[in-house]
């Protein structure tokens, strides 16, 4: 996935300034997909520039922001995108490494950086729930929203997971090595 894609996304879904885009892609896509609001509005002149995308007139008067739309060639661009083949992204999570280092080397005090972890993903498990009770608990299943709370299912279940997964890694790690004493 690209940030541009990312931005397409959230612009066909209705056009809004730069500072508002960074703004919903934080309490969005960008759970899914992280860029900083730096990357977002250099994308922005990138998209306008290819014609994927256009700046309203702005508002009369000082601190007006620019609207961005999506131009017809960029909802071609997005569609051309979502049809593309694509392979799953390979995993690239940097606690496995650490937890077979962990392994390799003995106790290091892991445990401390993975209770640091649980947290952060309680925080954002909560987080999604709350989205999913206020954005979709109770209303109109309709085509679009069933597909944005499968995203945040997987949300769900991705953090879940990650939960499981610092649970049972936290019981090992705290679990006695193994007496060595009589080994040959």
């Amino acid at each position: 996935m690209s940030l541009p894609h990312a931005l397409l996304t959230a612009l066909v879904e209705h056009p809004c300034s730069g500072s508002e885009l960074a703004e919903r892609f934080d309490k969005s896509i960008g759970y899914f997909w992280h860029a900083t609001h730096q990357q977002i509005y250099r994308e922005l002149a990138r998209l306008e520039e290819a014609l994927w995308i256009e700046a309203l007139p702005a508002e009369t008067g000082r601190g007006r922001k620019r609207q961005f739309r999506l131009l017809p060639a960029g909802r071609k661009e997005l569609r051309r995108w979502i049809a593309e083949q694509q392979d799953p992204t390979p995993l690239r999570d940097e606690l496995m490494v650490r937890l077979r280092a962990e392994a390799a080397v003995g106790p290091t005090g892991l445990e401390k950086e993975i209770a640091r972890l649980q947290a952060m993903h309680q925080d954002k498990l909560a987080v999604y729930r709350r989205i999913a009770q206020r954005d979709f608990i109770g209303k109109e299943p309709s085509r679009e929203r069933r597909l944005q709370h499968l995203v945040l299912k997987a949300g769900i279940l991705q953090e879940e997971l990650s939960l499981a997964i610092a649970k049972e890694a936290l019981e090992i790690l705290g679990a006695p090595a193994p007496s060595t004493r009589g080994a040959p």
